[in-house]
C-alpha cells in the first residue's frame, strides 16, 4: 500500500516537472512568436515600399502603342 502511494507522489513530481517545463516552452514560443510577428511586419511593409517603387517605374515607361510610325526605329539594319 505504502509503495503505491510512493509511486502515486512520484507520478505527480514527474507531472508537476512537465507542467514548469512545457509553461517554460510555451513561453518561449510565445516570444519567438512576437518576435516573428514584428519580423513579419517590417517585411510586409518593406514589400510594400518596393511594389509602390516599381508601381511608379512601371507609369514612367512609355507605352508600345504611344509612338507615331515616325518615332519608331526599324527593328534591324535590313529595314532601313
Amino acid at each position: 500500500m505504502i509503495s503505491d502511494f510512493q509511486e502515486l507522489s512520484d507520478k505527480i513530481d514527474q507531472l508537476a516537472e512537465m507542467t514548469v517545463a512545457l509553461r517554460r516552452e510555451n513561453a518561449q514560443l510565445r516570444q519567438a512568436n512576437a518576435a516573428l510577428v514584428v519580423e513579419n511586419m517590417g517585411y510586409q511593409r518593406r514589400l510594400s515600399e518596393a511594389s509602390t517603387r516599381v508601381e511608379a517605374l512601371l507609369e514612367q515607361i512609355p507605352s508600345l502603342d504611344a509612338g507615331t510610325p515616325e518615332e519608331k526605329q526599324p527593328e534591324n539594319e535590313d529595314a532601313r
